[in-house]
């Protein structure tokens, strides 16, 4: 059964490095990877392209039926929608302002919802989300529940976008953060909030590989993944 299959779940606000630490940590225990996000951001990106990008009825319908397929290239992330590359339009502003609102949607929540257990096969799983220590994975082995500032989280976000190129103000960022989070925790389902056995890690002054290996070292207390010499 899934639940017998190791899991770790990490969740948290936007900007908080969920995405960077999950990589990094189903990179080292060499598990399976969750990005929920990418999935509400496929459906946000579907329903736009067919017009309708506000109908919960047809939102439900695209969630439940749309054709994705997660990969990479060169070692690089790659994601397909209906057989076409969407890589790089999954990962702007605007996608992820979309992808919130599109995660108010009860009815969407609810077609994902066996679509990302579904995911859960051996060795193991980590699952980079809003909701996986609370809805999707109650059972999870281990729940992380990652946070920052948001001014911190707002610069990261910046440095990532410069790095890509696209020119975009801080002030305006900091706005888009602060709107996302009260969107997200405030939702009538699966709001954004720790899982009452989640253990915080506010990665404000820490590394990537300084969260990673204190995740290690729970897991490692737990007697679940790879043993260190």
């Amino acid at each position: 059964m899934a639940h017998a299959i190791p899991v770790v779940t990490i969740d948290g606000p936007s900007g908080s490095g969920k995405g960077t630490i999950s990589r990094g940590l189903a990179a080292r225990l060499d598990w399976h990877l969750l990005d929920s996000g990418a999935l509400y951001r496929l459906v946000a990106l579907a329903a736009a392209r067919r017009g309708n990008p506000e109908d919960p009825d047809e939102l439900a319908r695209i969630a439940a039926a749309m054709d994705v397929r997660f990969g990479s290239v060169a070692g690089a992330e790659h994601v397909s929608l209906e057989s076409q590359d969407v890589t790089a339009a999954l990962r702007t502003e605007g996608a992820g302002e979309a992808a919130s609102r599109v995660a108010a949607v009860p009815a969407v929540r609810q077609a994902l919802l066996q679509r990302q257990r579904d995911f859960a096969r051996p060795p193991g799983l980590v699952a980079d989300g809003r909701d996986m220590g609370t809805v999707v994975f109650p059972r999870a082995h281990l729940k992380v529940f990652l946070t920052a500032t948001a001014d911190e989280r707002a610069m990261r976000r910046h440095k990532q976008l410069k790095g890509k190129g696209i020119d975009v103000s801080l002030p305006d960022l900091s706005w888009d953060i602060a709107q996302r989070d009260a969107r997200d925790a405030s939702r009538s389902v699966a709001p954004l909030k720790p899982a009452p056995d989640a253990r915080t890690i506010d990665s404000t002054d820490l590394t990537p590989e300084e969260v990673i290996a204190r995740i290690l070292q729970w897991l490692e207390a737990a007697g679940i993944g790879p043993k260190r010499a």
